[in-house]
């Protein structure tokens, strides 16, 4: 009974935190228009709004320049300056690709080193608005000191406002959820061990 008592609590916890995490995305969707940053970041997946949004920020000098993270490595640089409609010669010079994420985490990874390496201090984080806050976590967690705004898009596959009315998207808010609640234990951890870490190496001294 007590197993059966915990597990129900446990639920209920993670059915109260979904709900919130939901409502959370609702509320944040349509985005504002955002301030100027130095750099702008779309992460790629689902459909081309990313992209053409983050597109139309670099052209209305909203960034100096603009990195689209996790393209396909089949696809050619023509090929996504089609998608991206944006002027060629702003394109040519200002959009750079990342062929190497595959995923939230490498998108964070690679848009660290591709904001370290300008020494931008500040970027617009373009990506879908259920996306948002794990991707938001995870580049966040990587690039301490730079301050990210969040650009979130409204999907049609997913209404935030009605998501438990279909099951794909019950299943795709329940399943992001639960990514995200992952990516938040993982960075707890990181962060409980890098606290605990200095303290031991401090009590292992020779005398």
């Amino acid at each position: 009974m007590k197993s059966l008592a915990a597990g129900l609590v446990a639920l209920l916890i993670w059915t109260a935190g979904l709900l919130a995490f939901a409502d959370r995305i609702a509320r944040t969707t349509p985005a504002g228009t955002p301030d100027p940053a130095d750099g702008i970041v779309a992460l790629t997946g689902g459909s081309d709004l990313r992209l053409r949004a983050a597109t139309d920020l670099l052209e209305a000098g909203k960034g100096r320049r603009l990195l689209v993270s996790g393209v396909n490595r089949g696809v050619t640089r023509a090929q996504m300056w089609g998608v991206t409609r944006a002027a060629k010669p702003l394109f040519d010079c200002c959009v750079d690709l990342d062929f190497t994420a595959r995923d939230t985490i490498g998108n964070a990874r690679e848009t660290a080193v591709w904001v370290r390496a300008r020494g931008y201090r500040s970027l617009i984080l373009v990506t879908a608005d259920y996306h948002m806050p794990r991707a938001a976590l995870e580049l966040r967690a990587r690039l301490p000191g730079v301050a990210i705004a969040t650009y979130p898009l409204v999907t049609t596959d997913l209404d935030a406002e009605h998501w438990q009315d279909t099951t794909p998207g019950a299943r795709r808010m329940m399943w992001e959820y639960t990514k995200y609640l992952v990516a938040l234990g993982r960075e707890f951890i990181i962060a409980v061990d890098d606290k605990t870490t200095p303290a031991q190496a401090a009590g292992t001294g020779t005398f």
